[in-house]
């Protein structure tokens, strides 16, 4: 597969190594200032900023080159084209040509295998509080200084999902969110449900990069199946 890299920092890098290693060619790497052209790719792997990732995948989709994104910050659902239809599957965000069904946008706050799994687990815990009203559920999510977004999509993920297996959770005020930046920490994401008997808490660390850049890859591999 024919891979071009939007945004080439420590995340471009990590996601080159990881494709590489898997047999996959990079024939495009477009950072900041460099001409947007995506020569011919089968698809484009998307990591920016939330100011730019709108920008970058409408300049992908002149080319005709569908996107795996995973920039945070910016509402997809703004991505509203002639043709095109947003689903949502699990914890994704698709959005399809209508006329061929195929994905021309691949996009999850959190690419992470692991934390893919965190969600699922979430999901289920918030559905075993439906009848326990004594438990509050809150959420904190640690990153490095650098991250832009506040909070991370992550945390957003699963404040959504909460919300949406517990109804009377389901208001404007959403689930309590502290965000935390510090040092180079890669995210940790912590969800607690606190009650005057106990607290039960779920917890994802990542270690590194190589987990979002592998599950990047991976959703880039499903557009080709």
């Amino acid at each position: 597969m024919k891979i071009a890299l939007i945004g080439y920092g420590k995340m471009g890098h990590m996601i080159e190594e990881i494709a590489l290693s898997r047999g996959h060619e990079i024939v495009a790497r477009i950072d900041v200032g460099d001409v947007f052209d995506l020569k011919g790719a089968d698809v484009a792997i998307e990591f920016t900023t939330p100011g730019t990732a709108e920008t970058n995948v409408r300049k992908a989709w002149e080319q005709g080159v569908p996107v795996v994104c995973g920039s945070t910050g910016w509402d997809v659902k703004k991505l509203r084209v002639e043709g095109l239809e947003l689903r949502e599957v699990d914890s994704r965000k698709l959005i399809v040509d209508k006329k061929t069904g195929k994905t021309m946008l691949i996009w999850s706050s959190n690419f992470s295998v692991g934390v893919n799994i965190f969600f699922c687990v979430n999901k289920f815990l918030a559905e075993q509080m439906v009848n326990q009203p004594q438990y509050m559920p809150s959420i904190t999510e640690i990153h490095h200084i650098h991250k832009l977004d506040k909070p991370s999509g992550t945390a957003k993920t699963l404040s959504n999902d909460i919300m949406s297996a517990v109804s009377p959770l389901n208001d404007a005020n959403g689930v309590p969110i502290e965000s935390i930046r510090e040092g180079e920490v890669p995210g940790t994401h912590e969800v607690k449900w606190d009650s005057e008997e106990d607290t039960i808490i779920i917890t994802h660390i990542a270690k590194g990069r190589r987990g979002f850049a592998l599950g990047a890859v991976l959703a880039a591999e499903s557009l080709k199946q």
